[in-house]
């Protein structure tokens, strides 16, 4: 179901195992703008044409996409970003190098502090990654770079300050695809949501249904 295509229809309903004339279908067709806008910004951020792609590589996306994926416990989304990995090359060693971070880097979230203020209460402490030597030795420096800045836009967004960014370009992301690798991460942590929340009404609709039966 979940198996990676070049192009879906539509990601989100892949990853949610929606068929057209789904329940959720017609649900999802009542916000048509928005379901082409997510389809839309998953194109221009895994599938840019080539003088738009940088130097930030298809691989590199997708391996940040299967990371997030994982950290998000949604192994259908891994799987599919996984696949993508491969498809454009991607060698097990560096698949495997990359599930390794995503088990080290296991949380809950979101943690960290706020300005001093009202907020403050909502101070959380929570683990953070820096990336193993072991899995830069697979990833390299570019790729282990931009996992740690995933991690922290999941987990620790409170957090983030221009020192995160600087670690970035120190390890040769540019100004341009720092911007895109953040907008990259934000979109996949809005549709991984979408896509977790397709799945909860749709186990809704179908225990309404079986009760409605056994009525």
């Amino acid at each position: 179901m979940t198996s990676f295509s070049p192009s879906p229809p539509d990601v989100i309903d892949h990853l949610a195992g929606i068929a057209s004339g789904d329940p959720l279908d017609a649900i999802r067709s009542r916000r048509a703008q928005a379901r082409l806008h997510s389809q839309q910004s998953y194109r221009a951020l895994f599938e840019p044409a080539a003088a738009l792609e940088g130097a930030f590589t298809q691989v590199e996306r997708f391996a940040v996409a299967a990371f997030v994926a994982a950290l998000h416990r949604q192994p259908q989304a891994r799987r599919f970003y996984v696949d993508g990995l491969q498809c454009h090359g991607a060698s097990q060693s560096l698949v495997d190098a990359i599930a390794a971070e995503a088990s080290a880097g296991a949380a809950s979230g979101p943690y960290g502090r706020f300005p001093a203020g009202p907020l403050s209460a909502e101070d959380a402490p929570g683990p953070s990654v820096r990336g193993a030597e072991s899995g830069r030795a697979v990833l390299g420096a570019r790729l282990s770079a931009a996992l740690v800045h995933a991690h922290g836009l999941v987990f620790h967004p409170r957090d983030a300050s221009a020192g995160d960014l600087q670690a970035l370009l120190d390890a040769g992301w540019s100004a341009s695809d720092t911007v895109t690798l953040s907008q990259l991460i934000s979109f996949l942590t809005y549709q991984l949501r979408v896509a977790a929340g397709l799945d909860v009404l749709a186990a809704t609709l179908v225990n309404a249904t079986s009760e409605a039966h056994a009525q």
